[in-house]
């Protein structure tokens, strides 16, 4: 049941902090969307993190994981906010999903072995990637005629194809990698390290390097209705990493699983919120990634 609880407290947060970030990018700009979610998230962490206080026998190893954790987090967190002012929100959810993908990559290179149905996922999810990514112009005429001759074949997909919208998705990729080197870190550190502690080096990134900078030369932005959201999207990034962390240490498999879902959960929200409209070939990218990545987790656990 914990692990249940996890995982889907941990897609619902995360799916809100999409949602959120989302709309103040798109106002205030993704830096400064960046530098109130990192500062706000280190204010609300500066109480609990005097109660737990500092962590005992913390390693020079894990350390320096936290530390890469941190920054590929907040680098990664950057490129998503600039992504979702050009590319939908279904979209950006569904290749940034693809995080544990690449931390399976990572596992391998550092030791572990994969096995063959892991590689023929990674294949499946990387089509599927692709196809979300994708972005096809509409027929020029808008007869049926022209859409069955331009629209199975290669070649009409080549001519349909717009590349500056395509080439805007696929910058979605690197949130996935840093993300991945995330929860790969983050895993790693996590056994060592409080839950409250693992929260800390990207909200302290993201103030000094980012925040100061801003305020430094007076270019932090913020409105009205921006701040409630900046607000939320920082506390629903740490509730649902906390989330999903409680529920993996009951049984993994499931909690991954659960939390994967965070990127139908905010593509469904986006329809009804902003409007956004898939077409139908990336509506079966989305669907292809987040079912090549719920079963990955699943044999993973």
């Amino acid at each position: 049941m914990i692990a249940i609880a996890g995982g889907l407290g941990g897609a619902v947060c995360f799916a809100v902090a999409a949602l959120c970030a989302s709309s103040s990018s798109r106002e205030i700009g993704a830096v400064s969307t960046l530098a109130w979610v990192m500062t706000l998230g280190l204010c609300v962490l500066v109480v609990p993190l005097a109660l737990v206080g500092h962590p005992s026998r913390l390693s020079g190893d894990a350390v320096a994981l936290l530390c890469i954790a941190g920054l590929s987090n907040v680098v990664g967190l950057h490129l998503e906010y600039v992504a979702f002012r050009r590319v939908a929100v279904g979209i950006v959810t569904a290749v940034a999903s693809t995080e544990g993908m690449v931390a399976v990559v990572l596992s391998s290179l550092f030791g572990a072995t994969l096995a063959a149905s892991t590689i023929v996922l990674l294949a499946v999810i990387t089509i599927g990637v692709v196809l979300a990514a994708a972005h096809l112009d509409p027929p020029r005429d808008g007869s049926a005629n022209s859409q069955a001759k331009e629209g199975p074949s290669p070649a009409g997909v080549m001519r349909r194809l717009d590349g500056a919208h395509t080439r805007s998705a696929l910058l979605v990729v690197p949130v996935a990698v840093l993300f991945g080197i995330t929860v790969y870190a983050t895993g790693r550190a996590g056994a060592e390290a409080p839950v409250i502690w693992v929260l800390l080096p990207a909200r302290l990134f993201g103030t000094v390097l980012i925040t100061s900078p801003l305020l430094i030369r007076r270019k932090l932005r913020i409105s009205r209705r921006t701040f409630p959201l900046v607000l939320a999207g920082g506390i629903a990034e740490m509730v649902g990493l906390v989330s999903y962390t409680f529920g993996a240490r009951q049984q993994l498999a499931i909690a991954a699983v659960l939390t994967t879902q965070y990127a139908a959960i905010a593509a469904v929200a986006a329809f009804f919120l902003f409007g956004e409209r898939l077409r139908r070939h990336q509506i079966l990218g989305v669907v292809i990634v987040v079912a090549g990545v719920v079963t990955l987790s699943a044999l993973r656990g």
